[in-house]
């Protein structure tokens, strides 16, 4: 069973201290990199939406190699809270 998507990335994002969306899409690739929805422009919305809800903060932002912004997000404990409610241990990227 795979996780509905922005829930996948909150649930990543509890693994690791901040991440990108390409690093995120990196680690979620093997899921659901087959989805047509498994676009740079789609996880940025996951993302967004995760921090409009109060759920993930920005954590920094520079340019990459590319002169392109990079925004780096982490899970703030509301985030936590919902992922330890509604994600089942088994699926957690966590301890």
């Amino acid at each position: 069973m795979l996780l509905p998507a922005r829930t996948a990335v909150l649930n990543y994002l509890y693994g690791v201290e901040s991440a990108d969306i390409a690093q995120i899409m990196g680690a979620l690739k093997s899921q659901y990199g087959g989805e047509r929805q498994f676009t740079k422009d789609r996880y940025m919305d996951h993302v967004m939406s995760l921090g409009a809800n109060g759920l993930v903060n920005l954590q920094s932002y520079d340019l990459d190699e590319k002169g392109e912004l990079r925004m780096r997000y982490s899970i703030n404990d509301d985030g936590k809270a919902t992922v330890d409610k509604y994600v089942d241990k088994k699926y957690r990227n966590h301890k």
